[in-house]
Parts: structure tokens; C-alpha cells; sequence
């Protein structure tokens, strides 16, 4: 998914903190595509944080009913630097990239895009299509050793899932409670989609190293005792070995977790680099694709390349995990 904006960032600089020290992160609202687009709430990255381990995007969207409209239509657009992460909890969306991958996702199922040096692809939704569209696109940064490795894309239709006493954890990346999933991270990380049957209470094991946040998608419940619904983003911080949670009706959340990314990014349109110049002669190259080039082309997709948003008048600064 493309961030239609030069600066993805979004929301307030403040955040509100529980007395038991929990971050609650407002989403604001984005139009991808223009007013008319698909609406969806951004979470990360935000004014006070930017990211949670590697994790450094998170747009939630939905439940869309389509009614007849196009859905989701993001023309071919670049990325360096990252990995995306495309989940659905309904619907469908065709992906297509400059390796030539042609893939449909559906729920359950995990479309994982390394863009190392630059790859570039598109998301829509298909022709036939169950009328609905509901899920979470997210961005992992990639750790400076690793951020120009060759661009891949890989399609998961079976992840381990965990299940006891109401709850339900499918474990997209990384490791939980001994759950590993196929999926490869480049660095200590979790990702997971947890759903708690209603009225149930459950506790998920943490590792104390790592820095964790969790978003509802549907229903509504208590995490960390915070009362929380589809919406915000709460950040529990590091130093956690369990998490409690509880759910009125039937709940679903992510959880992402990680070890804190120490380095400095520069996260400009749909890339993460380290400075100014990188996302310069990224942008480029873009713009300067006539047969490829850095990015390849992405083939089949009815409609236009997205162009790159002018540079700021500023030189970009590489910044921290927080404001």
C-alpha cells in the first residue's frame, strides 16, 4: 500500500498516558487516493511515535461494503528499504510487483513484499469480489546491515495458530509461545492477529525485551486493563512479560511487538532511508524509470504509475523512535 502523502506522519503531538503507564495513540483519518479514496486510520507513524520495534506504518481500514465502488485502487508505486505487510480480516486484494508476482490475498493469508533497494507494485481490488474489504497494512523498517538486499515477495496461506481457553493467535511474523512463523524478519520481531471469543479472558506471554502495542480491528474490550475499542493505537511499552486481555463481544487485535529499532530513519512517501540523499536519488530514479530502471515495472495493472510528490524545500533529518 502506498502512503499518497510526502510525509506519512499524522496525528497529535500529544498522547494520552494511563496511570498504568499505557500510551493511547488517537488514528487520524486518510483518504488514499484523494477525498473520494479509501478511507482508512493511521497509527503509526505518528508526532509522539514513530515506531514500535521495526514496525513504522500501520493503516487499518474498514469494514468497507463496497456497494458497487472500485475498492481499492493503488496504482504501482515504489519502495526502498522496507517490508510490507498486507493482512485482511475480509475481503480481497490483488497484488501485483516488478519480479512479476501476481498474488490474491484473502483473510487468513499473509502477503509479505521485501523492497530492499527498490521494488515497485500495485493493489487493487479484484473484478469478482465478496463485496466487503477489512484489514491492516503495515511497513517494517529494515535495519541498516540489510535495507539494499535484493527485493522479494513471498505469499503465506498457512501460519501457526495458537488456541486455548476462548482465544485464538495466528502469528503472522516472528515468535509467540512458541509459534514461529514462516515469515522472514531481518530483525527481533512479532506480529500477530489475536481474536477472543466473547466474554472471555485470556494471557498472552511477552518477552520483557521487547516494546509492544496493540490494536483492536473489531469489538471491544480491556487490554493492560484499558478499556479500548477499534480505533487507537496502545502502546505498552517495554518490560511486560504477559499481557492481559479481556472481550465483550467477539474481539480481534493485532499485537505488534520488537526490539526498540535503534537507528535513525528518514521515512519519506514509501521510503525508509537514513538520509537526505537516499530518498533523493530514490525519488530519481522513480521519476527517471523509462525501461525499469531501479524499480522494474509492474505489469497488468489497469491505470497509471502513482508520480512522487515534490522534495520538501528542506533537506530531511533522520529521526528517532520518538519525537
Amino acid at each position: 500500500m502506498s502512503s499518497l502523502e510526502a510525509d506519512p506522519e499524522v496525528g497529535h503531538p500529544d498522547a494520552t498516558t494511563t496511570p498504568a503507564g499505557v500510551e493511547v495513540l488517537d488514528g487520524a483519518p486518510v483518504a488514499l487516493g484523494g477525498p473520494r479514496g479509501l478511507a482508512v486510520t493511521r497509527t503509526l507513524p505518528s508526532k509522539h511515535r514513530r515506531m514500535v520495534g521495526a514496525w513504522c506504518f500501520l493503516d487499518a481500514y474498514g469494514p468497507h461494503a463496497l456497494n458497487g465502488s472500485p475498492g481499492m485502487r493503488i496504482g504501482p508505486h515504489p519502495h526502498i528499504g522496507l517490508q510490507t505487510v498486507s493482512w485482511l480480516v475480509a475481503g480481497e486484494i490483488l497484488h501485483r510487483d516488478s519480479l512479476g508476482s501476481r498474488q490474491l490475498i484473502r483473510p487468513g493469508r499473509l502477503n509479505l513484499m521485501t523492497a530492499g533497494r527498490g521494488i515497485s507494485h500495485s493493489e487493487e481490488t479484484p473484478a469478482e469480489h465478496s463485496g466487503v474489504l477489512h484489514g491492516v497494512q503495515l511497513w517494517v523498517a529494515l535495519p541498516g546491515t540489510d535495507r539494499d538486499v535484493a527485493p522479494a515477495f513471498a505469499h503465506h496461506a498457512r501460519l501457526p495458530v495458537l488456541a486455548d481457553g476462548g482465544l485464538t493467535a495466528t502469528v503472522l511474523m516472528g515468535e509467540l509461545a512458541g509459534a514461529v512463523s514462516p515469515a522472514r524478519c531481518y530483525t527481533p520481531l512479532l506480529g500477530a492477529e489475536l481474536t477472543l471469543a466473547a466474554g472471555r479472558r485470556a494471557t498472552v506471554p511477552l518477552r520483557p525485551d521487547f516494546e509492544y502495542a496493540v490494536l483492536v480491528i473489531d469489538g471491544a474490550g480491556t487490554v493492560a486493563d484499558v478499556p479500548v475499542g477499534p480505533g487507537p493505537l496502545l502502546y505498552l511499552g517495554a518490560g511486560r512479560t504477559e499481557l492481559r486481555l479481556t472481550a465483550g463481544p467477539e474481539t480481534r487485535m493485532m499485537l505488534l511487538g520488537g526490539e526498540p529499532f535503534a537507528e535513525r530513519i528518514v521515512m519519506w512517501w514509501n521510503f525508509v532511508g537514513r538520509d537526505h540523499d537516499e530518498i533523493v536519488a530514490a525519488r530519481q530514479a522513480w521519476e527517471e524509470r523509462a525501461g525499469g530502471g531501479r524499480f522494474g515495472t509492474v505489469r497488468g495493472y489497469d491505470g497509471p504509475d502513482i508520480p512522487a510528490p515534490p522534495m520538501p524545500i528542506t533537506r530531511l533529518v533522520a529521526r528517532g523512535r520518538t519525537r
